[in-house]
């Protein structure tokens, strides 16, 4: 069976002032329909940029270098920005980060869900008030009437986020591309969005793309991850197996961070330095070498192997 979305090869830079950078490196994965698959790292891997390179809203600055982007049978890369717009927001949607930025300001929250309606689907306009009011009580808004006319600044950031998930599925999108939802969410909050999504995936049968730095987070509510790390992806395998055998040195550097693993800061076990600076022009292969208790030389200077085993890959030449 074909994937949903397949990506095989993607590479990416940004033209800069102070340099080309290297964002993203070779990125290869598949997303079957019903899955929620999370792609997890550091800030500054490249998770979103990936996210937006599928979405077609990559910056102007940026470039593709090499590789393809396949969603049911279609090539978005080489696609017309007409025929791209029609499937945005259609086919694949995204929840943004901020949802107070992504949100128009000044116009009420009923009339965008009403603008994603009008543009995605055959609503007539008489009815898409009322659509609109029923998205909202679908997301759990109370009195979503009444909050339908609100204004976002009217709203708390986490009606704002239960907002966003109401555009994103208005038009019953078979992809759905989730970049740090719950970000600056109290606990209760974040569980009740996260609680939404996966409700949706399981009623819509619809592909979920969970962007986290969160691993918690991504252990609760993904059926496979991938782990990234400054433009590659450098393991990918279902969740189970990736926490209790990660073998990928950078996988198993991140859970060992994670403060819910440690039984005192003593046990912290802190990932050493940083990412490296992507407009370096002498990148070594492995982008990961310079942190890694296990690289040798080769790790710098030779194309990282990729490694399957069943359902599992790693791209490392001394995997754990």
């Amino acid at each position: 069976m074909n994937p949903l979305l397949r990506i095989d090869g993607l590479s990416m830079e940004f033209r800069t002032r102070s340099g080309t950078v290297s964002a993203l490196q070779r990125i290869s994965l598949a997303i079957e329909k019903g899955e929620t698959l999370g792609l997890v790292g550091e800030s500054g891997s490249g998770k979103s940029v990936l996210s937006y390179a599928i979405m077609g809203i990559q910056d102007p600055a940026a470039r593709v270098t090499a590789g393809s982007v396949q969603f049911a049978g279609m090539d978005l890369l080489h696609m017309p920005e007409r025929q791209m717009a029609d499937i945005r927001g259609r086919e694949i949607a995204m929840i943004f980060q901020n949802p107070r930025v992504a949100l128009n300001p000044i116009r009420r929250v009923g009339d965008q869900i009403g603008d994603v309606l009008a543009r995605h689907t055959t609503t007539l306009a008489r009815d898409r008030e009322a659509r609109a009011v029923a998205m909202l009580q679908a997301v759990r808004i109370p009195d979503p009437q009444r909050r339908a006319r609100a204004y976002p600044f009217e709203m708390s950031g986490g009606q704002c986020q239960r907002v966003m998930i109401a555009m994103a599925l208005a038009a019953n999108p078979a992809l759905l591309i989730a970049d740090e939802p719950t970000t600056g969410l109290d606990v209760t909050t974040q569980a009740a969005i996260m609680r939404l999504l996966r409700e949706a995936a399981t009623d819509r049968q619809m592909a979920t793309v969970l962007i986290t730095h969160d691993l918690a987070l991504a252990s609760e509510s993904c059926d496979r991850i991938a782990v990234m790390h400054a433009g590659h992806i450098v393991e990918i395998a279902p969740t189970r197996e990736l926490f209790t055998r990660p073998r990928h040195p950078y996988t198993a550097s991140l859970i060992r961070s994670v403060p819910a693993n440690a039984a005192s800061l003593a046990d912290l076990d802190a990932i050493p330095g940083s990412l490296p600076d992507l407009r370096s022009p002498d990148l070594p292969a492995c982008r990961f070498a310079d942190r890694c208790s296990r690289a040798q030389a080769l790790c710098r200077t030779q194309t990282l192997p990729t490694v399957l085993e069943g359902e599992s890959m790693v791209a490392c030449h001394f995997p754990l």
